[in-house]
């Protein structure tokens, strides 16, 4: 048996086992014990666990896992935990340059509100009533009429699991406008299941009802409300429906930090 100290982190609701792997102790190949490490029933609970490591070039390197024990892409809500993390471990003061999978990430922290830059989104496909764009991680996007009401898990898996889909998945988002602020519910790959809040899926959304003009830009960007809380989203808009300077802006809340034993 080994003793595993972590940290309970969530971001609106998505929530992380994050770990300090400087070290290099944790066994990053074993897809058995992260996903042990995620369950609700058997383990810590979590939507992903979350590795930060030495970087010679920036501040730290981010390593995400999904629920089922695999690395996914990039995670918007874990990049703000981390940052706040990464904060508390005093590798950083107020500001943060980290490498991600999907390449490098700029961060500001005030408080428990984490301003995350994004990458640049220039390929947006708009299809017959839905739109499909990548920023660190694939989503599908789709206006609904009441998504409340929705059956969620059941509408999402005639995306996620269809012939396009199947073999790479896809996060799948429905979408409705409440006012000036853009209601949303996600269905997660890795995790398979609707999540409270999700980072990048919140950045795509705001880009789908932007480019549809769904939406007003105010002065605090776009407001997005999920099961787990309200985010802001910011961009600069160019020609061709190109996306840059993108912020993802929210809370990232420290729960509690723990140890945990477990066989390796």
């Amino acid at each position: 048996m080994k003793t595993l100290s972590f940290s309970k982190y969530h971001g609106t609701g998505n929530d992380f086992v994050i770990i300090d792997n400087r070290q290099h102790s944790f066994p990053k190949n074993n897809t058995e014990l992260i996903a042990e490490l995620c369950n609700r029933r058997f383990g810590v609970g979590a939507d992903g666990l979350i590795l930060l490591e030495a970087c010679e070039s920036n501040d730290f390197k981010m390593i995400y896992y999904n629920s089922d024990g695999n690395l996914s892409s990039m995670c918007g809500n874990g990049g703000r935990c981390l940052v706040h993390f990464a904060a508390k471990l005093g590798i950083i003061n107020d500001q943060a340059v980290f490498e991600a999978v999907d390449g490098v990430h700029d961060a500001t922290i005030n408080g428990d509100v984490v301003e995350l830059g994004m990458n640049d989104v220039n390929d947006i496909e708009l299809g017959d009533g839905y739109g499909y764009m990548d920023t660190g991680s694939p989503h599908y996007l789709s206006f609904e009429e009441d998504i409340d009401e929705l059956d969620l898990v059941l509408k999402a898996h005639e995306i996620r699991y269809n012939d396009r889909f199947k073999e790479k998945g896809t996060n799948v988002n429905y979408l409705q406008m409440n006012g000036t602020t853009l209601k949303m519910r996600t269905y997660e790959r890795g995790v398979e299941a609707e999540t409270l809040s999700c980072g990048t899926g919140v950045v795509a959304a705001a880009i789908y009802a932007d480019v549809l003009g769904k939406t007003t830009y105010g002065e605090g960007g776009i407001k997005l409300s999920t099961k787990g809380g309200d985010v802001n989203v910011k961009f600069q808009k160019n020609e061709g429906n190109h996306y840059s300077e993108i912020k993802l802006i929210g809370s990232a809340t420290f729960v509690y930090k723990g140890e945990i034993n477990v066989r390796l």
